[in-house]
């Protein structure tokens, strides 16, 4: 079983200090040992099953890495400003009203 590195780490802040998790394994390891009891809930389920899959070829790393970063954000464990600004989903706007249809004959 050979470990797989996320893209780009992820940086999380716990009671007891920042930590940088890197890999699946890392991952695994701080899902086990450092998660509070109380995020424990599917987000948390769901990385732990990632991060497996991806350590026995199931699943790529950026699956696993995806599923981590989503249990840290659910659990508050990501500091602020290392967050991604939500892309704003801005109403589309219409230059002009939809052209009139016509048909032949009528009119």
């Amino acid at each position: 079983m050979n470990d797989v590195w996320f893209p780009q780490p992820v940086a999380l802040k716990f009671l007891t200090g920042p930590r940088n998790v890197a890999s699946s394994f890392e991952a695994l390891e701080c899902l086990n040992q450092q998660w509070p009891e109380w995020a424990r809930g599917r987000s948390w389920r769901a990385a732990r099953r990632a991060c497996r899959d991806a350590l026995d070829g199931w699943r790529i790393a950026r699956d696993a890495h995806k599923a981590f970063l989503k249990a840290a954000r659910r659990a508050g464990l990501v500091p602020s400003a290392t967050r991604s600004p939500r892309k704003s989903r801005a109403a589309r706007t219409i230059g002009s009203p939809r052209p009139e249809m016509t048909f032949s004959g009528w009119q």
